[in-house]
């Protein structure tokens, strides 16, 4: 008897999870430091710390979180309570809830979401520009000894 069929992918629609991503179910709950090197889908409770440096992160409709968060990306659909940081940007959709200060370089606030704290803005590093050339220092003077007046011969 041939094996059974996978079930079709699961889609990618508000609040449920995309394919290729670590997961973390709503009946889970965790405390401490959380770091992830692949992209994250946060659906439980979390107390602390959580670190994607490289990869999103998504607080899905029941996710509940007082951590300080520090994401490339960050798509909020559950309730953050606490400091988050975005390199790339933060995407908080409607019916979200963010209570916390922002640093990120792009920000998205659905209407209906709610957000309170502050938001900075920062740039991201620009691309080097070819920088003016140095401009060219005088040349030292060049010293010569002084000549000594020849006497007349006497």
């Amino acid at each position: 008897m041939p094996a059974p069929m996978p079930s079709a992918p699961p889609k990618t629609g508000e609040g449920e999870m995309p394919r290729g991503v670590a997961a973390i179910g709503k009946s889970v709950m965790i405390k401490g430091q959380l770091f992830s090197r692949e992209d994250l889908y946060l659906d439980g409770e979390m107390e602390g710390t959580v670190e994607v440096p490289d990869n999103r992160l998504t607080i899905g409709p029941h996710g509940k979180l007082q951590a300080g968060i520090k994401a490339r990306e960050v798509v909020v659909l559950g309730s953050i309570n606490g400091n988050v940081e975005a390199t790339e940007r933060i995407d908080i959709r409607k019916d979200a809830r963010v209570v916390g200060d922002i640093k990120t370089g792009r920000i998205i606030i659905e209407d209906g979401a709610y957000f309170k704290g502050s938001i900075d803005i920062v740039k991201g590093e620009p691309a080097k520009a070819a920088a003016p050339p140095p401009r060219p220092q005088p040349a030292p003077a060049i010293s010569t000894p002084p000549v000594a007046a020849a006497e007349p011969n006497r």
